[in-house]
């Protein structure tokens, strides 16, 4: 009887359905030097997106949001608030889910390049652009944005 929770999906008593560990066949054949090459770089393209669409979830994304729900000419500040907070948080998890299918494809390109890729890179990207984009917002709202100083001088 298997009682790793990695072999039956955290249960003792089964396994749930499509949870079972993926089982890699053969190591991938290497393809001709082109074929590697197109590989390559088409995997580094994919890599650029997922950057990108991780910023965006930064600041972009929530700032789009935030400007589409003041549009709405409206005098109830509820509203706008609620509305901002929901375009956000869907456009958020479409980006997420985006990602997620990035790192998929990436999977694939990196086999079809003959590299035994088994895991993705959406968690190190996700973690480096955390890593740059929190200081640089932390210290455009010190510095450059909404908490600077204000000596009750107008002008």
């Amino acid at each position: 009887m298997r009682t790793d929770p990695t072999d039956n999906g955290g249960l003792f008593i089964g396994r749930r359905p499509g949870t079972q560990p993926v089982r890699y066949g053969r190591l991938p054949e290497r393809g001709s030097r082109r074929r590697i090459v197109i590989d390559a770089l088409l995997s580094a393209a994919i890599l650029v997106a997922m950057v990108l669409l991780t910023i965006a979830v930064w600041g972009p994304l929530p700032v789009g949001a935030m400007w589409i729900a003041s549009q709405v000419s409206s005098a109830n500040v509820g509203l706008w608030i609620i509305l901002a907070f929901a375009l956000s948080v869907g456009g958020i998890f479409l980006a997420l889910r985006g990602l997620r299918m990035l790192d998929l494809v990436w999977i694939l390109v990196r086999r079809a390049a003959g590299v035994d890729q088994r895991s993705g890179v959406l968690s190190r990207v996700f973690l480096a652009t955390t890593v740059v984009a929190l200081p640089v917002f932390g210290y455009w709202l010190i510095f450059i944005g909404g908490l600077r100083p204000s000596f009750g001088i107008d002008g």
